[in-house]
């Protein structure tokens, strides 16, 4: 599993999005980008973290984030969570798991005794330069948008 550390350079993402639309890093480049991984749509967790950040997205824009969401869900479940949950930003359904192995998100977990590969719940907010500005290890999924904004009071 790759460790990506504050102040590396960010990893390129040449991705599409929840609608099949080209996604690329670069698009967002002068913007401070907030790019959170979440394990699966849908689940109890990852529409708490989706829906917080989706619930302070007016704030987020002002203090001047964007933000994208990615999984290793397909298209279609991710344009269903996008459509369910009202999330007014961009989803990366990551299948091949390119972008989730490029910020090392991907990789061996436990849960309830059991090892399995999978994804790493984490948030890296990327610089308007494209660097890594932080990285949040241990996401508060009903409370992240607080939780990212308190570092940058």
């Amino acid at each position: 599993m790759k460790h990506l550390k504050i102040g590396d350079k960010a990893p390129a993402i040449e991705s599409i999005d929840q609608d099949g639309n080209k996604l690329s890093l670069e698009d967002y480049k002068g913007k401070k980008t907030i790019l959170f991984f979440y394990p699966k749509a849908n689940t109890p967790g990852c529409t708490a973290e989706s829906c917080n950040l989706r619930d302070n997205y007016e704030l987020l824009l002002e203090k001047g984030f964007a933000v994208i969401g990615a999984s290793a869900d397909n298209e279609k479940k991710q344009q269903g969570f996008k459509e369910k949950h009202g999330l007014p930003y961009r989803l990366i359904p990551d299948t091949g798991k390119k972008v989730l192995n490029d910020y090392g998100v991907w990789g061996r977990k436990k849960f309830m005794g059991r090892e399995y590969d999978g994804i790493h719940r984490m948030t890296f907010v990327i610089s308007e330069d494209g660097l890594i500005e932080k990285i949040f290890e241990k996401v508060k999924t009903k409370d992240h948008a607080a939780q990212i904004l308190e570092e940058y009071a």
